[in-house]
């Protein structure tokens, strides 16, 4: 039976969590009468400690939490700790070069290097393929899930995963990307501290005693037979995290939304900051107590653990938090795909000059419904954070491509392009559906990296009768 307190707890801290948000953005600076600057780039005026918090909260969500703790292993933690590596890369080669460019959006910076917007068109549909289908639908089915086993819920996950849509679109419907970033940082300092409380009380649990987990549970050093060989750490694991950390447009939009050049880049390394000294063990350390506690139980491991030992009030901040993580991480992907929509093919495409207020509720509201009704699709997964990043490989590799190609060559044919990109996600649709090489599929992903900016240049020379050359060094850097 549910505990009074612990809904009362919730309630009241997801309601100060929206009044703060609302008093912060009412009380912000000079807005924009740029409607798009407004909507989706905060007008400019977010500091390094909103930009750190929301790139923070954006992706850390109940999909990390629990699809990673469902692990029950420490070698996930390689996952986090690369991103540092990406976060990095954004905060020296990528921001520089967005900024140079006065982009919107990630994909504004291939229409300008390669002079054509088709194929800015092509990777926006690319990316919005992956947040509907993928990303929005999976945060609603780990949000519920967690919610559904902590409260001991009998409501069906598709209700309770409407409820996080519906609260979740209104913050980026009516507030855009300002109240969206607002809310990822005041959720993203109690969802951390509530996270390492449950780290301290797990291992508490377990008498701090690791004895008796296999080794292979303990190890950073993972096998061929493991979730993440040793050897992928050396080929496609950090392009899978420039991808996501300085190409992703729900990721860079934030850094994208500072005044300038240094305070984007002071908050994307304070974000890298937290990823390396914070979250490898709140995704990591309570699956493997977990594990102690209960046995090998997958994704319902987090839920358990923190449903046991927390006293009802403090489970209900945590679950308040953590819905917190949801609608923030939601409301980010659901922001930046409108942005993508708006920016990238409606106004390309259909009418310059919309009314972005009426169309960024249209095209949400849209891809609220696409990913409620995808959300049973993913209920049978064995672990939702493995199936995640085997998916992203059908687009990021290459939609990478794209910008490595861009940036690093001049006189390519956007054309050509396009048709390897197109290459490229049917060859990794092969490797995944059909058969593939017999090797891991991160390196499947570094496989298809190669073939797809070789594919490029090859149809530039062959089919448009154009021969690449390196780019410049300061066109590269954006100086």
């Amino acid at each position: 039976m549910t505990d009074p307190l612990q809904l009362a707890v919730f309630f009241g801290l997801t309601l100060l969590i929206g009044l703060a948000t609302w008093w912060k953005c009412r009380h912000s600076g000079d807005r924009s009468t740029d409607s798009n600057k407004e909507y989706f780039l905060a007008s400019g005026g977010l500091s390094w400690f909103f930009v750190a918090g929301s790139i923070t909260l954006t992706n850390l969500s109940t999909d990390q939490l629990v699809g990673m703790n469902g692990n029950q292993m420490l070698l996930i933690a390689w996952w986090e700790l690369a991103a540092v590596a990406g976060l990095i890369i954004l905060a020296f080669v990528f921001i520089p070069i967005y900024y140079r460019y006065e982009c919107t959006t990630t994909t504004e910076l291939l229409e300008k290097r390669y002079g054509n917007k088709h194929i800015r068109a092509t990777i926006a549909g690319l990316f919005l393929l992956g947040n509907v289908f993928i990303y929005l639908p999976i945060m609603l089915y780990t949000g519920s899930l967690f919610m559904k086993s902590m409260f001991g819920l009998e409501l069906p996950l598709i209700l309770i995963a409407s409820l996080f849509a519906i609260v979740g679109a209104a913050y980026a419907i009516f507030g855009g990307l300002r109240a969206v970033a607002v809310s990822d940082t005041y959720s993203g300092i109690g969802l951390l501290t509530m996270a390492l409380i449950v780290v301290y009380l797990s291992l508490a649990a377990i008498d701090f005693d690791l004895s008796g987990i296999p080794a292979d549970r303990l190890t950073l050093i993972g096998d061929n037979a493991s979730p993440i060989p040793w050897h992928t750490l050396l080929t496609g694991m950090i392009f899978i995290q420039i991808f996501y950390w300085s190409t992703n447009q729900t990721i860079t939009q934030r850094a994208m939304a500072a005044p300038n050049v240094g305070e984007a880049r002071k908050g994307v390394l304070t974000a890298a900051g937290i990823r390396l000294l914070i979250v490898p063990a709140i995704i990591a350390i309570p699956g493997i107590a977990a594990f102690k506690l209960y046995g090998d139980i997958g994704d319902a491991a987090y839920g358990q653990l923190v449903g046991d030992l927390l006293p009802g009030w403090m489970s209900g901040a945590f679950a308040a938090m953590m819905a917190a993580a949801v609608l923030t991480s939601f409301n980010s992907v659901l922001n930046s795909s409108a942005t993508l929509y708006v920016c990238d093919l409606h106004e390309k495409y259909i009418d310059a000059t919309p009314n972005v207020h009426r169309m960024n509720t249209v095209i949400s509201l849209g891809f609220v419904v696409t990913a409620i009704a995808l959300v049973p699709v993913y209920s049978g997964a064995d672990s939702i954070i493995n199936l995640v990043q085997q998916l992203n490989g059908l687009l990021s590799m290459p939609i990478l491509s794209a910008f490595i190609t861009g940036l690093v060559f001049r006189n390519v044919d956007a054309r050509a392009v396009i048709i390897s990109v197109v290459l490229g996600t049917g060859l990794y649709a092969t490797f995944t559906f059909v058969k593939g090489p017999p090797v891991h599929y991160i390196h499947q992903m570094l496989i298809v990296l190669i073939f797809c900016i070789v594919s490029a240049l090859a149809l530039n020379f062959t089919m448009y009768g154009k021969r690449a050359s390196l780019s410049r060094r300061e066109v590269l850097l954006g100086t």
